[in-house]
């Protein structure tokens, strides 16, 4: 996949992201119905939230990110639950289309994930 934006590759993914669905080693997921999932991201780093009415909004996962061409390397640096990939770079390639962010690559356990986040903010 190529990241394009006005045929220039964008240098951060600032702003909040809501999870839309995925595809994990070839099984289609929709996104939670009782909850969502935002990513909030600055110019290097993100923080990401369960959000569900009535709740607190729970932090649960926080890391870095740089893109280079069309890969983001991203790096949990913090996971509320126990995590195999905590502090290890994860090359996704990425694609931005309109408002939708395409996040596709392989896990260190094998996993085959394509990620599908749209743009809220």
């Amino acid at each position: 996949m190529i990241a394009l934006c006005s045929f220039q590759d964008p240098t951060t993914l600032k702003g909040t992201w809501k999870f839309v669905g995925g595809i994990y080693n070839g099984k289609k997921e929709g996104a939670p119905t009782e909850y969502a999932l935002q990513r909030k991201y600055d110019d290097a780093h993100y923080e990401a939230f369960a959000i569900q009415e009535g709740y607190n909004d729970e932090k649960y996962e926080t890391g870095d990110y740089l893109l280079k061409g069309d890969t983001c390397i991203d790096t949990e640096t913090f996971c509320s639950q126990p995590s195999k990939i905590t502090n290890i770079p994860i090359h996704y390639l990425y694609n931005l289309k309109n408002d939708t962010l395409t996040l596709k690559g392989k896990l260190p356990t094998g996993m085959i994930v394509e990620e599908y986040w749209k743009k809220i903010k």
